[in-house]
């Protein structure tokens, strides 16, 4: 077998592992929709790679306002590779304790807001944090990781916690140990990961799910749409309205910083 034909069977086996967690799905699209129909946010976060599913969510063409994008680029910044704000960097600093209170620090998070934070081993100190101190605030948090590789790894706390431990929420991409799943003739390693194939159609099966409950609650949202599809002059007016309504979001997220509760 071809060793695309090989990645391409693994996705197809991926995908049934995706679409056999409904219940959880339905549950995160419903607490993620009443948080935007309360007008409050959600709060996304990722660091390395777990980005990708960040921005899969907002914004995009098929996406809409109610979400947070904290994306952190000193977590982030991979093209460079090594260097300044090389990977060696970016790698170190995922696993500071207390980073994630710094994060957080810059919003006024409330117990209505929701979360979800992404993983694949579920073991970085940063997003583990960033669940942990979202939950101390009453907030609801879905987990997404790569369980079997979850369950593989050893976690970078010292108390052994890890990122399923502070969720509400527990989303599976599927993805193997070691989240590479091609084995090549000759090479010792595999190549070819999955976590972000299994985390991309979870975060899209959930912002479908949401914008219906949105549209069925009396306010649909504010799709942004390529010119293509909608025409150019519709276009721009999803775009201009759905930045605005995002920058409005936000503004509540900065509002009562640093007051007395």
């Amino acid at each position: 077998m071809k060793a695309c034909e090989d990645y391409l069977r693994l996705c197809s086996e991926l995908l049934a592992t995706v679409s056999g967690q409904g219940d959880v799905i339905d549950q995160v699209a419903d607490k993620f929709a009443e948080t935007i129909l309360r007008g409050r946010m959600v709060h996304l976060f990722g660091s390395g790679h777990s980005r990708i599913m960040v921005e899969e969510m907002w914004p995009r063409y098929g996406s809409f306002p109610g979400w947070n994008p904290i994306v952190e680029l000193s977590l982030t910044f991979h093209n460079l590779t090594t260097g300044a704000n090389g990977q060696r960097q970016a790698m170190y600093l995922e696993n500071v304790p207390g980073f994630a209170e710094r994060i957080l620090r810059n919003f006024d998070i409330a117990a209505d807001d929701a979360a979800l934070i992404i993983s694949s081993s579920g073991t970085s100190v940063v997003p583990v944090e960033m669940a942990e101190g979202l939950q101390g605030k009453g907030v609801a948090v879905a987990a997404m990781v790569s369980k079997k590789h979850s369950v593989a790894s050893v976690a970078k706390r010292e108390d052994g916690r890890k990122l399923p431990d502070f969720a509400d929420y527990l989303l599976d991409t599927g993805a193997p140990v070691g989240d590479a799943a091609v084995e090549v003739e000759g090479l010792g390693e595999k190549v070819a990961p999955l976590s972000t194939v299994g985390g991309v159609i979870l975060v899209n099966a959930i912002k479908a799910e949401v914008a219906q409950r949105l549209t069925e609650g009396g306010a649909p949202p504010k799709v942004l749409a390529a010119a293509c599809t909608v025409g150019g002059e519709r276009s721009t007016e999803l775009f201009e309205a759905a930045y605005d309504e995002h920058a409005r979001g936000m503004a509540r997220l900065y509002e009562n910083l640093g007051k007395e509760s």
